[in-house]
Formats: C-alpha cells, sequence, structure tokens
C-alpha cells in the first residue's frame, strides 16, 4: 500500500512537472500574439513541429534547424557532431540567399534605428494589413548627406563632400535613354480581401502583372515618358519559375539592351521589400501623401564591390542615389526610407547610373505601390532633366568663352 503511495506521489509530481513545462512553451509561443486567435493560431502551427521534435528525441532549442534536417544529422555520428556549424550555414543562408553568380537578393530586414509612426489618417480601400510609416529618428549608425540618411554595410568609409559631387551619368540626345526591368517580376503586392482570379506562385509572389512589380514599372515608364524621357520597360520575370539565378539571366539582358541601345545611361531594377514582425506577420510601410493618398514607401538599395566582385564606380551610383533621394524628400518628407550601402552589387557595375528602387513591402496594396512608382518617376525625371539642362549651359557657356559662374554674373547683372 505505501509503495503504491510513493509511485502515485511520483507520477503527480511527474505530471506537475509536465504541466509546467507545457505552459511555459505555450507562453513563449504566444507571447507575441495581440488576441486570443492569434495565440490560438500561433499554438496550432507550433504544436506539431514540437511534437514531432519530441518523437525525434531532438529537443536542442534554438539552432533552428528543422525536424527533417535534425532527423538527417543524427543518421551520422559526424553529421551530429558538426550540428552547430550546420545550424549557423543554414542561418546565414536564410540571411541572404545567394544566387548563382555571388549576387544575393537584397535584405528584407527592417532597419532598427527607423522609428514605426502610426498613419495619422484611416487608409483607402484597406487592405487589412497593419500600416507604419518607417522614418529615422537618430543619426547615430548613418551617413547623413542633406536629408539623405545612408545605412553602410560595407567596409567603405563615406565621405560626405564626394556624395554631394555630381553624379556621372547624364541623358543624352539618343533615344532610348532609360532601361526599367525587374530582376523578380514576380513579387506582389496584398489586394483587398475578396480580390478574386489571383493565382499565387509562392509566398507574396505572382505572374499576374496586375498585382506584381511590374505593374509599378508600367507606370514608372508612362510618367517617364510623358516627361520627356525616353524608356525602355523589359518585363520579363526573370525570377519565375527559378527564383535562382535571377540576377545571372537579368545581367545577360542588360548587357543585350547596352549593347543594342548605346545611348542607355539608366537601368532601373524595380523591386519590392519585405517586412515582418517576430511572428511573420506583414507590415506595410505606408506614407501619406498631401493632395495624392496613401503612397508605399521606398528604399534605393546600392552595391558595391565589397562581395569581391568587381565595381570600380558603386560611388557613382551612390551619388545619383543621394541625389535623387534628396529631391524627393524635398518634395515628399516621408516617401522615402534610407539608402541601404551593401556589399553585393546587383548588376549595378553595368552602368554609372544604376540603381535597385525597392517599392513598398509585400504588405502594401497594388494602388499604394502604383502611386509610389509615380511619384518617384516624376522626381527621377525632374532630376535627370535638370543635370542635363546644367551639362547644355556648360557647353554653351564654353562656347562663349564664359566659365558658369561668369554666365551666372552677367545674367544676373542684366
Amino acid at each position: 500500500m505505501k509503495q503504491k503511495k510513493t509511485l502515485a506521489n511520483v507520477l503527480r509530481r511527474v505530471e506537475a512537472v509536465l504541466l509546467a513545462a507545457g505552459t511555459l512553451w505555450a507562453a513563449a509561443v504566444t507571447a507575441g500574439s495581440d488576441t486570443a486567435a492569434a495565440a490560438v493560431s500561433a499554438l496550432a502551427e507550433a504544436l506539431p513541429e514540437r511534437a514531432l521534435r519530441w518523437e525525434l528525441g531532438d529537443l536542442r532549442p534554438g539552432d533552428g534547424l528543422s525536424p527533417a534536417a535534425a532527423l538527417t544529422i543524427g543518421e551520422s555520428p559526424l553529421l551530429l557532431a558538426a550540428r552547430e556549424g550546420v545550424a549557423e550555414l543554414q542561418a546565414l543562408e536564410r540571411q541572404e540567399p545567394p544566387e548563382e553568380d555571388g549576387e544575393t537578393r537584397a535584405p528584407v530586414v527592417m532597419p532598427v534605428e527607423e522609428t514605426p509612426v502610426e498613419p495619422a489618417a484611416p487608409l483607402a480601400a484597406d487592405n487589412g494589413v497593419p500600416a507604419k510609416t518607417l522614418i529615422p529618428t537618430d543619426p547615430s549608425g548613418y551617413t547623413v548627406c542633406g536629408r539623405v540618411y545612408i545605412s553602410n554595410s560595407t567596409s567603405h568609409e563615406l565621405s560626405v563632400q564626394e556624395l554631394q559631387k555630381p553624379f556621372a551619368a547624364a541623358l543624352g540626345k539618343e533615344e532610348p535613354q532609360v532601361l526599367i526591368l525587374h530582376t523578380h517580376g514576380s513579387e506582389a503586392y496584398t489586394p483587398v480581401p475578396g480580390t478574386e482570379g489571383i493565382v499565387w506562385s509562392g509566398d507574396y509572389r505572382t505572374t499576374d502583372y496586375r498585382y506584381n512589380v511590374v505593374k509599378v514599372g508600367d507606370e514608372m515608364a508612362e510618367v517617364l515618358g510623358e516627361a520627356g524621357v525616353s524608356v525602355l520597360h523589359d518585363r520579363t520575370l526573370y525570377d519565375y519559375p527559378n527564383y535562382t539565378g535571377a540576377y545571372d539571366r537579368a545581367l545577360a539582358a542588360i548587357r543585350k539592351y547596352l549593347e543594342r541601345y548605346p545611348s542607355i545611361c539608366f537601368v532601373l531594377d524595380v523591386h519590392r521589400d519585405a517586412i515582418e514582425d517576430g511572428q511573420g506577420n506583414q507590415y506595410k510601410a505606408v506614407s501619406e501623401v498631401e493632395g495624392a493618398g496613401v503612397s508605399a514607401q521606398m528604399s534605393l538599395v546600392i552595391g558595391s564591390d565589397g562581395s569581391g566582385l568587381e565595381h570600380p564606380d558603386w560611388l557613382e551610383n551612390l551619388r545619383l542615389a543621394a541625389a535623387v533621394q534628396q529631391d524627393v524628400l524635398e518634395r515628399y518628407p516621408t516617401l522615402m526610407r534610407p539608402v541601404l550601402l551593401r556589399n553585393s552589387r546587383y548588376n549595378q557595375h553595368a552602368t554609372t547610373g544604376s540603381l535597385l528602387l525597392e517599392v513598398g513591402a509585400a504588405g502594401n496594396s497594388p494602388e499604394e505601390a502604383v502611386l509610389a512608382g509615380r511619384l518617384f518617376a516624376e522626381r527621377f525625371a525632374a532630376v535627370l532633366k535638370e543635370k542635363a539642362a546644367e551639362g547644355a549651359e556648360a557647353v554653351e557657356s564654353a562656347g562663349n568663352g564664359e566659365s558658369p559662374e561668369e554666365e551666372k554674373d552677367r545674367e544676373a547683372a542684366s
């Protein structure tokens, strides 16, 4: 009888320990949930994986390996001994997936220095995705050039004086002058609930041009054309059906365009970003533009030679980005997020007028993204035409034997 009571006490203690462990685990899984429904959803997603890990005897927390990877590694003592290294490599691969030639996808991590600001007004045709306006409020960690904040993850030191020098690329008289393309053309946006007829080819990816970044490129090409800038818009989906190798395929196309049309000086590679919280919930980055509506925020990503690939003129692209961003922010103070300078070159070695533009995020609506593309194209055209006008004035002054300063003095006197 005494032995039965002792066994019962032990079982009750084991049950209490298991219940406490389960409660702690459930609390950790649902910590970021705002509602009861979100908490239930988080538990439903996490429970099957935890049960599988329990069955496999794989209870290691925190290394991020999937149950399938843990099972494979557990079959080999040699792989099991190197588990920590395998987990580190897998984590790096998830952060920035490599392309075939060493190029990498533009990072999708939200800069920690940016401060989310809730929109002041409700959004029209809301697609249900939480909205934030992301703006830098502290210059720490940035290179600040006028209104432009630059987040530099390379080993290069940036000089504000160098950044303020005129950029090299310029519009010529021959046409076409600008090439717009999309290395990741299937990157898409979130339409309003109930939208029918969309076929998704992946997470927030679709070949439907009504909802992906190609539609933004269409708008930008139209605006540039109306401003008198000759444009070619390549609507090819270089990331479909295979995402890997998209930069290689896009580079081959860029080279063909430049060979056929030497007049092209500017190449815009238009993408969209992705911003999410720790539970994978999407956010959209927005800017309220007076008189225009709610626009998606944008960011310029500039490549360098930090990856070891040849890119001697990366600073020219950065000067162009700084000049364009300065102009945009003077008109629309919250439209642009900080410029990102990265080690990868993103095919920007092809010209000194190459920019990678992230228009909004996966959570933005197609309408917000199209408005952003229109506003950017208007200011981009204005910057290019202003430089072309200055160049024409310089040529005319040189023909008259006057320096630009002397010409200004003469015009002021008259």
